[in-house]
């Protein structure tokens, strides 16, 4: 009787776990924040399998474990006594959902952390191909609001736009982790947890992502006693123990930190030994840091006044990097590192293309259309030049060299923010009047930091205006990987050339245009074919109409 007792009161968790368990129901997806193309890959198998349960120990616990990509799940255990089913964390670098040009939903995974009901741990996804960390704008879902699938949870900052992100199950918000504001946070860190009863969001009013928390909790009394034991051995002098307690600490306890504080220390170069905590158990949050962080600079002001026969300090501001900062500066120094970069530069006669341009802007305005820039035209000229040199349209790998079909351009959008590169899809089979549209549209995007991935993805090419925006006269800019080429269009300027007597002149419009390329694709004659091609689309541009 006291078995089926004992059963009856676990029915509800045994129908959960057999949801869990049952045959087929259960697969893996991997991802990877490279900034390569993303590609689904499920880790050694080729089908979904179900968890294998062993006999179990001494204690009726027993785990089951399958080794995938060299990362080791610990599936299932059971404890015999109370037919309690428990589904452990999978230990791998990063689990999820690939992000392809919309937005995907969180990592998700069950913790066994001891003395909470089951539960699923929702981590940082990996929103863009190049995402390495992201930051929570706002939380839509407040704690203990209920959650249903395709219900919008929180806005996540990525390194290029901000993304909504949905819920995957249905449930309660029982606990966020990372508040509002919140930045820096790693691909897969927790970030928050749902629970499936109601009931049980009060569990977790103190709960900590970190598993690794619970083991060293019953170490840490023993580990400070050999310190304490030594000073007391030596009364006499009050020196050396003075002299001997700071090195306790970074000898003993480990100090325990909230991620979000032990970037903040990080970045500020604050020991978190040096921090009393004031979470959970003594553990270091984000307001201690801050706290430290306000009270240091105002014994910074106390410091007495410098001598005025000494030089002044020097004045300077720190600006914190955006994301968009940190993954454009990774990107472009990969690229000078392992891209070898020539560059090819002509003089391109613009007369004409003004004068098209004039007429063209005409018939817009009279039709309500939006008016055609000169950059409009450079982009057009370089979708048609790159369809002419197809070799010029490709990407390196190790094993090949990718020729692309498309012609998808990225234009260069400055912003507050960063440089931003939205694209422009098929634009050598595009109008005047669509490339003209679509580069407003995605360059007022770019500035109020609301593009998707979607909007900058698969690019094949890039072109880089300095000349008309800022009267750059000529500049060679770096290669966007993994693409080949990169245009540089410098402004127009007025020149004397010669007329067709021998004592004749005349004044002339010329543009410079550099051709950054990679040697590994472009071979110096193909860069230069292609040049030909835009300086002819250019100098003869009623050719971009037929």
């Amino acid at each position: 009787m006291a078995y089926a007792a004992r059963i009856f009161n676990h029915s509800k968790k045994l129908r959960q776990t057999h949801n869990v368990l049952r045959d087929r129901a259960i697969s893996l997806r991997w991802f990877t924040t490279d900034a390569g193309p993303s590609v689904d890959k499920i880790d050694g198998i080729s089908r979904p399998r179900p968890l294998g349960i062993v006999p179990g120990d001494k204690n009726g616990f027993t785990p089951s474990h399958q080794s995938i990509n060299g990362s080791t799940i610990s599936a299932v255990r059971m404890n015999k006594g109370n037919g309690f089913w428990e589904a452990r964390k999978v230990h791998a670098p990063a689990i999820g959902m690939l992000y392809k040009s919309q937005p995907q939903n969180s990592v998700r995974s069950f913790s066994t952390n001891t003395g909470f009901p089951p539960h699923q741990e929702i981590g940082m996804p990996s929103l863009s191909p190049t995402m390495m960390e992201g930051n929570i704008a706002r939380w839509l879902k407040k704690e203990g609001d209920k959650v249903t699938p395709g219900e919008v949870l929180c806005e996540v900052e990525t390194d290029k736009a901000t993304v909504e992100m949905e819920c995957m199950e249905e449930g309660y918000l029982a606990k966020i982790l990372c508040g509002d504001g919140s930045s820096g946070i790693k691909v897969g860190e927790v970030i928050a947890i749902t629970v499936e009863e109601e009931e049980d969001i009060a569990k977790f009013k103190d709960y900590t992502p970190s598993t690794s928390d619970a083991a060293p909790a019953p170490e840490a009394p023993s580990a400070p006693t050999p310190p304490k034991q030594e000073v007391s051995e030596v009364p006499v002098t009050s020196a050396e123990p003075k002299a001997s307690k700071p090195s306790t600490p970074s000898s003993g306890d480990r100090v325990v930190a909230s991620p979000l504080a032990k970037k903040l220390a990080e970045d500020h170069n604050v020991s978190l030994s040096s921090i009393k905590g004031t979470g959970p158990d003594g553990r270091v949050v984000k307001a201690d840091i801050e706290d430290y962080l306000a009270s240091h600079s105002k014994e910074v002001l106390k410091a007495p006044k410098v001598d005025s026969t000494t030089s002044s300090p020097l004045d300077y501001t720190d600006i914190p990097h955006s994301q968009i900062r940190k993954v454009t500066a990774s990107r472009l120094l990969q690229s000078k590192q392992t891209i070898p970069h020539y560059y090819l530069t002509v003089d391109t006669c613009v007369d004409k293309l003004m004068e098209l341009r004039s007429q063209l802007n005409a018939l817009q305005e009279a039709s309500g259309g939006k008016r055609i820039s000169v950059n409009d035209l450079v982009i057009k000229a370089a979708a048609l030049a790159l369809r002419k040199v197809p070799q010029c349209n490709s990407s390196w790998t190790n094993d090949y060299i990718r020729q692309y079909q498309n012609v998808n351009i990225n234009i260069a959008v400055q912003t507050d923010n960063g440089l931003y590169v939205p694209v422009i899809r098929d634009a050598d089979k595009k109008g005047l009047s669509k490339i003209s549209e679509e580069v407003k549209y995605f360059a007022q995007k770019a500035k109020e930091n609301t593009l998707k991935p979607a909007d900058y993805e698969d690019g094949t090419f890039t072109v880089s205006n300095l000349g008309g925006p800022f009267g750059i006269k000529q500049f060679c800019a770096i290669i966007n990987p993994p693409q080949s080429g990169i245009l540089a269009v410098g402004s127009a300027e007025k020149r004397v050339i010669p007329g067709i007597g021998p004592d004749q002149f005349k004044f002339a419009s010329f543009m410079p245009a550099t051709l950054s390329c990679d040697h590994r694709v472009i071979d110096g004659a193909i860069g230069a074919e292609w040049l030909k091609a835009f300086k002819g689309y250019i100098e003869n541009p009623e050719t971009m109409l037929l």
